[in-house]
């Protein structure tokens, strides 16, 4: 279909008709027209893998790829954009035709709870590998919707906070990976945040949406809000907001109203209007409406999509220590492999991102399968769990009627639960729900219990109350903040089944991103008094030692900040006493982004593995015993201290989290490894560092001129030679230093980089670009990009912190580049 057809379908509709296409139909769809053969349009999140329309636990099965810091450990552009492939077919099986990524907010802070979602704290490394993922998911169909624009750094009060950035961080740092986008990528949609930035909130605010946006950098694609987001009718539609999600419409509700009183809300309707019919045009869904059939569950079928998983964990897989080349290891090791993790596939953050996933493959599945059962030994050692653990058992929910007859029944697996739609007949407002399912205790002893609901509920064991989460709720912070804290108890169980029933109703909020009702049941056995003990005899008895530990996606997740940077539980304590059991330790660390390691000098080997997506187990397993180099490199700064944060100054409050509904960008340009230059702090691991099972050199470095004019662009062939014995990875990364800047910058920033494979011996070349915004800042007295005439530096080498060639460059004159619009 062509512009002009659209034109011409926008004329046939009736005003009600515009209106009705900017906000949801329901929690995943828009509002289709079927007088005019408008189909409606399916959404789906989101970044590591395509959920479909069911909740965010449980679900259809699919394919769950490495979360955004683990791709981002790659710095491979054609690893992203082969990701963004595969999960446009996922998300087609799903009947959908947008999926809600990538998340492209900047690692402001250590302390994000979506910081696992997110790719890098660089906006050259976020905005290069974002724009590949983009281009292809689009390839395939499917729009991308690059999300939170913008501001959105930190889960604290994230529905109210006001970001306030000063116009050079807004430009240089945290708009650059979406300009990255929509200019390279040509992303077909993008998402505002739920904050305010500078003021009014991001789903209304124009400057960001129609000055800069579309007004700047040309964006002709459609803008919607994040779900709950929006929070006016016409007001929003004038700033340049599209469409209001989930529907049916709450802030849109007047919209129609205000239409036809005003002109210009009305000529807002019609572009709005246009721009959802141009992403049903886009992803081909006028002509083959999508979610016609039934989401389908592939897994056997799409090999390639399991490898391509495997490979792309691996690659994101960083050696940050090997002293004395104890990893790889070899193929008859005999191998312990100890920690909370070991026996759980980790492979996903929390919150929208997560998924119901095809398997979770645990790093104790994967080294028993590479190495045979009888070489593997297990012991946990401790926990670390935020959240006591969920069953995965058949699960039975009653809906009941005023009188207390069941009215709906549902069948479904596991003791969590999330409700996003409803048997017919049910009302979500007011529902009664009776969920029972059969606990198991191996033997007769004290197991843990726990409950905790967005809404209120209580739990019978064996007939009799064992948690009141009805009349004793509290709040707290699960469930993006609608739900309760997590209430435990403790039992005496005989061994066998015993019967829990779980009550539920919804709690009225008088605030919140959206209704939402949920419950999770956490049950388990306490952790044996030996545990530890245990641990280290299995450590003793090995030949090497695998401590696998970390966090996981209670802890990882959307709608709460990170607890800090010390890991929880006894994990230290683990890893000491392994080490003092075995010399051979290596650890293998799962986490959402930077920890602190207070064992590190005596560990010979760690390896930062993410959350690595389905395959993770085997993706480890190739790690570990070398049938893959571990191809990660770090895009996020790892502090030797919460204090080397550059958001937490002496005045933390206002610069993180915030206080009084604000958090203030006070440290401006300098954040990660610009903020460790300025500051001189030394990191406990630096930007882009990572380590190979091999060694490598850059031999040389060739500009392709030392002078450039205004408006050009200086190449550079950066030379790799491979001096080991195996094949392995390598990141080349090229930074700029403005020697004569007017203003202040940051000592250096990257600008360019590459990834080569090379095999033993063998030399390569990374071919590299700068053009004028490689060397520019924005001047915001002058509303311009702008290069000073003069020298700048370029720095060349593996990491922000070893970077051994220097080449000089000239700007023979100054070059400018103004921006449309104004402050």
């Amino acid at each position: 279909m062509t512009s002009t057809d659209l034109d011409h379908l926008l004329d046939q509709m009736t005003l009600e008709e515009q209106v009705s296409l900017l906000a949801g139909a329901d929690f995943w769809r828009t509002v289709p027209i079927e007088r005019l053969n408008i189909p409606s349009l399916k959404v789906t999140d989101g970044p590591a893998g395509a959920r479909g329309g069911g909740p965010l636990v449980g679900g259809k099965h699919t394919a769950a790829f490495p979360v955004g810091i683990s791709l981002g450990s790659t710095w491979n552009v054609e690893l992203l954009r082969e990701v963004g492939v595969h999960l446009a077919r996922e998300a087609l099986d799903k009947g959908a035709g947008v999926l809600l990524a990538p998340t492209i907010n900047l690692m402001r802070s250590t302390l994000n709870g979506r910081n696992f979602e997110n790719t890098s704290e660089d906006p050259h490394l976020t905005g290069k590998l974002g724009a590949a993922y983009i281009q292809g998911l689009q390839s395939a169909g499917v729009a991308a919707t690059v999300k939170h624009y913008a501001g959105n750094e930190s889960e604290y009060q994230r529905n109210s906070i006001n970001s306030v950035i000063g116009e050079r961080a807004l430009r240089e740092l945290y708009l650059r990976p979406f300009e990255f986008a929509v200019k390279e990528g040509g992303s077909w949609a993008i998402m505002t945040g739920y904050n305010k930035l500078n003021g009014p909130f991001c789903s209304e605010n124009p400057r960001l949406i129609t000055d800069i946006l579309r007004g700047e950098w040309g964006f002709d694609g459609l803008v919607m809000s994040d779900w709950g987001g929006t929070h006016s009718a016409g007001k929003s539609a004038r700033a340049g907001l599209d469409l209001e999600m989930p529907g049916p419409a709450r802030a849109r509700a007047g919209l129609l109203e205000e239409a036809r009183n005003d002109e210009a809300t009305r000529q807002a309707v019609r572009e709005a209007a246009r721009n959802v019919l141009r992403l049903i045009e886009r992803t081909g869904t006028f002509d083959n409406p999508r979610d016609v059939r039934d989401e389908v569950e592939r897994d056997e079928e799409y090999a390639d999509t399991r490898a391509l998983i495997r490979r792309a964990g691996a690659e994101g897989t960083v050696l940050l220590r090997n002293a004395g080349g104890l990893l790889p290891l070899p193929a008859n090791a005999k191998v312990a492999v100890i920690g909370p993790n070991a026996t759980v596939g980790q492979v996903m953050g929390g919150g929208s991102a997560q998924m119901n996933a095809h398997r979770r493959t645990s790093p104790l599945e994967g080294l028993r399968a590479a190495l045979g059962e009888e070489n593997v030994t297990h012991a946990v050692g401790c926990d670390n769990d935020r959240f006591l653990p969920t069953l995965d058992v058949p699960l039975h929910i009653e809906y009941l009627g005023e009188g207390g007859q069941v009215v709906a029944t549902e069948d479904k697996r596991g003791s969590e639960t999330m409700w996003f739609s409803f048997p017919e007949g049910v009302d979500p407002a007011s529902f009664r729900a009776r969920l029972s399912l059969t606990l198991t205790a191996p033997e007769g002893g004290e197991y843990d219990l726990s409950l905790a609901s967005a809404g209120l509920g209580r739990l019978l064991v064996d007939g009799e109350e064992a948690i009141d989460n009805w009349t004793d709720w509290t709040p707290g912070d699960t469930y993006f903040g609608l739900g309760s804290r997590e209430m435990r108890t403790t039992r005496r169980l005989s061994a066998g089944d015993h019967q829990a029933v779980v009550e539920l109703t919804p709690r009225p909020v008088a605030e919140g991103i959206f209704n939402l009702s949920a419950v999770r049941l956490g049950f388990r056995a306490p952790l044996s008094p030996t545990a530890l003990e245990d641990a280290v005899r299995v450590a003793s008895e090995a030949d090497y030692a695998v401590v696998c530990i970390g966090t996981n996606g209670d802890w990882e997740t959307e709608g709460v900040d990170r607890w800090g940077l010390d890991l929880p539980g006894g994990q230290d304590d683990l890893v000491r006493a392994v080490l003092a059991a075995n010399p051979n330790t290596i650890v293998l660390l799962q986490t959402g982004g930077p920890v602190l390691m207070p064992w590190l000098e005596g560990v010979p080997a760690v390896l930062q593995g993410w959350f690595p997506g389905q395959e993770a187990g085997h993706a480890f397993a190739d790690v570990l015993l070398g049938q893959a180099d571990p191809g990660g490199r770090l895009p996020q700064t790892f502090p030797a201290r919460l204090e080397d944060d550059p958001t937490h100054p002496e005045t933390p409050d206002v610069q993180y989290p915030g206080e009084n509904g604000q958090v203030e960008y006070r440290e401006g340009l300098f954040i990660g490894y610009r903020h460790v230059d300025r500051a001189g702090t030394t990191p406990l691991f630096p930007f882009g560092f990572g380590l190979s099972y091999t060694t490598f050199e850059l031999p040389d470095a060739h500009p392709s001129a030392a002078e450039v004019a205004p408006g050009g662009e200086v190449s550079v062939r950066v030379q790799v030679r491979n001096r080991g014995e195996r094949t392995g990875q390598q990141v080349v990364q090229l930074y700029v230093r403005d020697v004569e800047t007017t203003l202040e910058r940051p000592e250096k920033e990257l600008k360019a980089f590459g990834k080569v494979t090379l095999g033993p011996g063998e030399t390569g070349e990374v071919n590299l670009t700068l053009d004028m915004r490689s060397l520019a800042y924005f001047d915001d007295t002058r509303n311009a990009w702008v290069a000073d005439a003069g020298q700048f530096e370029i720095l060349i080498g593996t990491s922000s912190a070893d970077l051994p060639l220097t080449l000089p460059l000239t700007l023979t004159g100054e070059w400018s580049e103004g921006v449309a619009g104004g402050k």
